[in-house]
């Protein structure tokens, strides 16, 4: 190379980052769509909502939400993967999307390498449920239960891959029980049967649970969470029930795409951090069952680490017991 070509070359490398730095430092000059894999009115897009509401604030720039479905959050997920790193457009990802699909789904993406952490934003563990009319009392007695009756109960799952499918694999794995899968297209019909007592076994969010537990519809055996929730602290832990190894968080957060610039990524966590230090904002998650993360946990350092943790952790046993798309 000659000087001469060097120093040309030099000279772009500036302008190209200089170029950069100054559209961060304009960041943000125009909306921010987080695009949101669920469709509306569902609990993970109304947490989005909500904390979409509060970091508008801090960014001085309306935050639409954009629900794109599909591919259990993969086309979501693609979609943000392969929009501009200008941090106008970002994942409101979860614990399915960014971990589970990469062993589950032939993507055209990963998981990990094309986005940049930006922060967690919440914890959504799961309540072990029961029809009514099932005799079991307790956690035990409901292990007790499906061990006398092997492969004749039945847990609907919203389907392969769901969180209420990757629970009950784990729950499986634990205490060496076993009942047949019944998928349905989503949580709600699966509700609906647990209700009608077509089936006998569920793992679901709280905030969809919760009310059918209140009036009666439903038993409830444990919260696979490290602590009780808030807005049910009746409900023990799956520790506190005899099964420690079955906490199981179905966490959600904000990524960017790959090569984001960092202030841009900071400007946005420091939204997020806004947002759920708002007693408004905290209150409202609260009542949905939702667990909000420490300050500590809130980096984009913590994110990344949770993240692969997670696919260490779950990508063995998906493997294992050979969960696959249809």
């Amino acid at each position: 190379m000659t000087t001469l070509t060097y120093l040309a070359c030099s000279i772009m490398a500036a302008a190209w980052l200089a170029a950069g730095n100054a559209s961060a430092k304009e960041f943000p000059s125009r909306p921010i769509t987080v695009v949101v894999p669920f469709a509306a009115g569902g609990p993970a897009d109304v947490q989005a909502r909500i904390i979409a509401e509060r970091m508008k604030v801090t960014l001085g720039q309306p935050v639409i939400i954009e629900n794109v479905v599909g591919g259990a959050g993969s086309v979501a997920a693609g979609k943000v993967a392969r929009s501009a790193n200008d941090g106008y457009t970002v994942s409101y990802g979860y614990w399915g999307t960014h971990v589970l699909n990469g062993a589950i789904y032939p993507l055209s993406y990963d998981v990990v390498q094309d986005f940049e952490p930006i922060s967690l934003l919440g914890n959504n563990p799961l309540l072990i449920l029961g029809r009514s009319s099932l005799p079991a009392e307790n956690l035990q007695q409901l292990v007790e239960w499906l061990e006398a009756n092997p492969d004749k109960a039945l847990q609907g799952t919203s389907g392969v891959g769901s969180a209420s499918h990757v629970a009950a694999i784990l729950f499986q794995h634990l205490t060496g029980t076993h009942f047949q899968f019944v998928p349905y297209r989503g949580a709600a019909p699966v509700m609906q049967d647990l209700i009608a007592g077509r089936l006998d076994v569920m793992f679901d969010q709280v905030s969809s649970a919760l009310p059918h537990v209140r009036n009666g519809e439903l038993k409830v055996y444990a919260v696979t969470a490290k602590k009780r929730l808030a807005s049910a602290p009746e409900v023990p832990t799956v520790e506190e029930a005899g099964l420690p190894g079955l906490q199981i968080s179905v966490w959600h957060a904000l990524f960017a795409p790959k090569a984001t610039p960092r202030p841009v990524i900071a400007k946005l966590n420091a939204a997020v951090v806004d947002a759920l230090a708002d007693p408004v904002v905290r209150e409202r998650l609260e009542s949905l069952g939702v667990q909000i993360p420490t300050r500590e946990q809130q980096t984009p350092q913590a994110l990344s680490d949770l993240q692969k943790a997670e696919i260490q952790k779950w990508w063995p046993i998906l493997k294992a017991a050979n969960v696959r798309a249809e």
